[in-house]
């Protein structure tokens, strides 16, 4: 599967504004409000911050993914920010999130859901194309950078 599968052109920023992660959050609800075709920010704000409240989504090394199983949407969708400075995210390695890629998936696709999620586990964990990913100085390049890769699952 390849990424421009789950997010669209407008979905991938470079977030210049952002110094919290509930306000990373909040920016990341409208973008996947707007993937999905639904005008369910504040819902999809909601769902993002009770599955952070299970425990933190970040990776480690300045990267997380905040998701949600949801009814707002038909099919996995994804946003992608880029942060100038990194937001406390509560991760595993203390370290400032910079890099946060949201998923939202059908509420019955749980399978689904969690295997797209260990494909962007696996490639946000390769520190080559994350720093590759930081070096995007526009919402334009940042989008090509990300859409080159493929998600590296076979059940996808």
């Amino acid at each position: 599967m390849n990424l421009n599968q789950l997010v669209s052109q407008q979905s991938v920023v470079c977030a210049h504004d952002i110094a919290s992660k509930k306000r990373a959050l909040e920016y990341l609800a409208e973008l996947l409000a707007r993937q999905a075709g639904a005008d369910k920010t504040l819902e999809i704000f909601q769902q993002l911050t009770e599955r952070e409240k299970l425990g933190s989504t970040a990776l480690g090394h300045g990267v997380a993914l905040p998701h949600a199983r949801t009814e707002l949407c038909s099919e996995p969708v994804g946003a992608f920010i880029k942060l100038d400075k990194g937001v406390d995210f509560d991760g595993p390695d203390g370290k400032p999130v910079d890099l946060l890629f949201a998923l939202l998936a059908p509420q019955q696709a749980a399978e689904l859901h969690l295997n797209i999620l260990a494909a962007l586990a696996g490639m946000f964990s390769n520190n080559d194309f994350c720093d590759d990913l930081r070096t995007a100085a526009s919402d334009e390049e940042l989008q090509c950078k990300l859409s080159t890769h493929q998600l590296a699952s076979q059940e996808l």
